[in-house]
């Protein structure tokens, strides 16, 4: 799974709840793996609607558009 723009591996959500708060993602192994620390309860589960940022260009979008 990549970035469609810049082929980036690297994404972050946004906290629904706290528009500041942010939690990153990495998909290098096809899996999506959040960063260490973060707490699995402040989590809400990724579907393919939900809205994902690239964590090194400016494209953002859903996350079914960065799955094979």
């Amino acid at each position: 799974m990549q970035c469609p723009f810049c082929g980036y591996q690297r994404f972050y959500i946004k906290d629904s709840s706290d528009e500041f708060e942010t939690y990153g993602f990495d998909c290098k192994s096809g899996d999506v793996c959040f960063d260490p620390g973060i707490d699995d309860a402040s989590l809400t589960d990724l579907k393919d609607d939900t809205h994902i940022y690239c964590d090194q260009c400016a494209w953002n979008g859903k996350f079914k558009e960065i799955k094979k």
